[in-house]
């Protein structure tokens, strides 16, 4: 899980959404957010068209079977503004066969991509 979640992390630094779409289940639930992964990818693509330098660094990863809970600290500076945003996210994951199909979670940026 370990190594599924460094696959993960770095295809999002690459915003790679194509390999980021491989390691989301199509039918993934995300709480408070729409489901399914048009709907992440939709997300990303919106966060790094904001920020195109967005990068995420873990900070704490903890697994217990198929869950993972992760403390990430995000970064980057805004297209059109020139502002640059430093965050902590929190994110639990359920993994299944190598793709998430339950996420819940902060980030504390969704409204400054707008």
């Amino acid at each position: 899980m370990r190594e599924w979640f460094a696959d993960y992390l770095e295809a999002c630094n690459r915003h790679d959404l194509d390999a980021v779409r491989e390691l989301i289940d199509p039918s993934v639930r995300r709480a408070h957010l729409p489901g399914g992964a048009d709907a992440w990818i939709s997300d990303l693509a919106d966060l790094f068209q904001g920020f195109p330098d967005w990068q995420w660094r873990r900070i704490q990863l903890l697994v217990e079977e198929d869950r993972l809970a992760v403390h990430l600290r995000a970064s980057g500076t805004h297209s059109r503004t020139g502002r640059h945003v430093n965050v902590a996210e929190f994110g639990f994951y359920r993994v299944v066969k190598g793709r998430v199909v339950e996420y819940s979670g902060t980030a504390e940026y969704a409204e400054t991509v707008k």
